[in-house]
């Protein structure tokens, strides 16, 4: 043994990675704060400007057209640029756009919404490098057997936006008015942006990250070096060699359907959510906004859980299929328990089974860890982004398909329907589509 491993067995582990995914879960608190705005004050904006439950509809679309198209080209750009500078510059940029909502106030009617349209689809478009950039990121800073805890922590950070920022939002809209909602987030992403650009290293670089833990994250797997530059190394555009072998293969086929049905379970309550309590339950903006952050901070918990218990999983001796695959499964099948709200007219009851059901999606959404697991090292943004665009396909058809179906039906109770029927398709991508789960290697063209 060298004196180096010597020194290197003796020394204290550093934890500076649990930092590093804290700094992730906040970000990503501001990110769905951010797409949630909208929702928030949706009900007075439709009211304002005289829109229609399919007008929303396409408002609250705005995001996914923009997200969805947006993800190849950031995932490319994540995989040649790295994560720190695509990340600050896309958070830069879509905090600027959020700010820029709030000149729909200056307009009126069909003009101010397609000011809003404008603006949320340019904030989906910086926003899209954010959640490929966070895959990287746990693949880079957490060995395997933690992986799954750091996904499930920047991901439950969905929930926790709601719970923090719902009742900010409804409070901000109730006393000086719904524009003023988009300047108050947009200002907080800017300042969350050079926090980034601060803390934020690779392993191997960070000051504050011993050799210890940079030697315990890549022996457990990590990619410690994913954003390390090499020398003569030059990197091209998207790979459609690559991008073939990805849309080709079985297992990734089933991730991405069941991820494209986990996502919309999110994108109905990050839309729809608010705007069923006030239309379908006759809440007020206020209580709708408090209302919505307890089934939110069911599901902070649930997502915090999942995860824990998938790496439990992996501990305890089981495979990595087996880990990944139980919690999801089990919170699909729990997230169903939305369509009881049908049969019942008592609001508290209605916000426990959105509880339940939130819990449920929550807990089974480790589409990012079991991305992370799989995921090929070299083009790893790019898969982020292809996973990510399928995903939230979702996104565009959700709150269109929803909008159709309040309009047509005058109720919500089949909208709850198609929602939890996502759950149902997602759970059984898991178990009969996606197969072994594995680290995919890239064949050379």
């Amino acid at each position: 043994m060298s004196v180096q491993e010597a020194t290197v067995n003796v020394m204290k582990r550093t934890n500076v990675r649990w930092m590093v995914v804290a700094l992730l879960f906040t970000l990503t608190a501001v990110n769905y704060a951010d797409r949630a705005t909208i929702s928030i004050a949706g009900p007075v904006i439709q009211k304002d400007l005289g829109l229609t439950s399919i007008h929303m509809g396409y408002i609250f679309s705005a995001f996914g057209w923009a997200y969805v198209i947006a993800q190849l080209p950031g995932g490319w750009l994540l995989d040649r640029f790295g994560s720190k500078k695509v990340y600050f510059i896309g958070l830069l940029l879509w905090s600027v756009s959020v700010m820029l909502q709030s000149l729909s106030a200056l307009f009126v009617g069909i003009t101010a919404a397609g000011v809003l349209f404008v603006f949320r689809y340019l904030m989906a478009t910086f926003e899209a490098p954010s959640f490929p950039a966070n895959a990287r990121v746990v693949a880079a800073w957490f060995p395997g057997k933690e992986r799954g805890t750091a996904s499930a922590i920047f991901n439950a950070a969905q929930y926790f936006a709601t719970v923090i920022f719902a009742p900010l939002m409804a409070w901000i809209v109730t006393v000086f008015g719904w524009h003023h909602v988009f300047i108050v987030m947009g200002s907080i992403g800017l300042v969350m942006a050079f926090v980034w650009l601060k803390f934020m290293h690779d392993p191997k670089e960070h000051p504050m990250c011993n050799e210890a833990e940079v030697q315990y994250i890549a022996e457990g797997g990590g990619l410690v070096s994913m954003d390390e530059k090499k020398d003569g190394e030059k990197k091209s555009g998207p790979n459609l060699k690559v991008i073939k072998q990805l849309i080709t293969n079985r297992m990734f086929i089933g991730i991405y359907l069941a991820q494209y049905c986990i996502n919309a379970l999110t994108f109905f309550f990050i839309s729809w959510f608010p705007v069923y309590l006030v239309q379908a339950r006759g809440m007020d903006i206020l209580h709708a906004g408090f209302a919505a952050a307890i089934p939110a901070l069911c599901g902070f918990g649930g997502g915090i859980l999942g995860g824990v218990f998938s790496d439990f999983l992996i501990r305890k001796g089981y495979s990595l299929s087996f880990a990944r695959k139980t919690p999801i499964v089990l919170g699909m099948m729990l997230s169903m328990a939305m369509v009881l709200c049908n049969y019942v007219d008592s609001i508290p009851l209605v916000i426990l089974f959105m509880a339940m059901s939130f819990f449920g999606k929550a807990f089974g959404a480790l589409g990012w860890a079991v991305g992370s697991d799989t995921f090929p090292k070299e083009v790893a943004g790019l898969a982020g982004g292809l996973f990510n665009m399928c995903g939230n396909l979702s996104s565009i058809t959700t709150p269109i398909a929803i909008g159709y179906i309040v309009a047509t039906t005058g109720s919500f109770e089949w909208a709850l329907v198609f929602t939890v029927a996502h759950g149902v398709v997602a759970a059984f991508s898991y178990l009969v589509i996606v197969g072994d789960i594995h680290r995919v290697e890239i064949k050379a063209a």
